[in-house]
């Protein structure tokens, strides 16, 4: 594939997709986009990401509790929803990820540093998600309609993982899609100094 068509694959052509056909993803496809987004890059290679895949029907009914009315049927339709969430404990992995960092001096930090550390690069490795998500054919709906906290409660409540998005994954139905929206010119919104 030409770099041409590559980035209209995962940036021009493509759209967010709300409705989804029933082909379904297989585990070994989601295994590939993580192993291919773990690449993502993060500060200090600290990669607070993690992903719960939910594609079993009760999960999805579980998930629903959290999601607000207007995502209800996209996550009805999709045949996965990621709930993209930050480990609010990533600094257990420095040895392995970031040997050069201290673990304790992160670790000692306090809930909101680390909360912001690791909210904001997850949202950095998220977007890579769905870039990797195009270049492997899915198509992605990014979500962010729901309330995290009952997410929590509902998936993460004994664990250190918190919820950041939702990203719906499949092969789209081409149903409702919007025409491209307007997007801002260079000059609006970039300055060179």
């Amino acid at each position: 594939m030409s770099n041409q068509n590559l980035m209209s694959l995962i940036f021009e052509d493509a759209r967010t997709h709300r409705f989804f056909s029933e082909k379904p993803v297989p585990g070994s496809l989601l295994k590939t986009l993580y192993d291919t987004v773990k690449f993502a890059p993060s500060a200090s290679n600290t990669c607070p990401m993690r992903i719960l895949f939910v594609t079993s029907d009760p999960a999805k009914a579980k998930l629903m509790e959290a999601v607000g009315d207007g995502n209800k049927p996209k996550v009805q339709t999709a045949p996965v929803i990621a709930v993209v969430a930050h480990d609010m404990e990533f600094y257990k992995h420095l040895g392995t990820l970031a040997p050069h960092l201290d673990a304790d001096s992160f670790a000692a930090q306090g809930e909101d540093k680390l909360r912001m550390q690791a909210n904001n690069n997850t949202w950095l490795q998220g977007g890579y998600l769905i870039l990797a998500a195009r270049a492997l054919g899915l198509d992605c709906g990014p979500m962010s309609g729901f309330n995290p906290a009952k997410v929590n409660e509902l998936f993460f409540a004994d664990s250190s993982w918190r919820a950041s998005f939702l990203l719906s994954l499949g092969y789209g139905s081409g149903d409702n899609i919007r025409d491209r929206a307007p997007r801002l010119g260079f000059d609006e919104v970039c300055k060179i100094v």
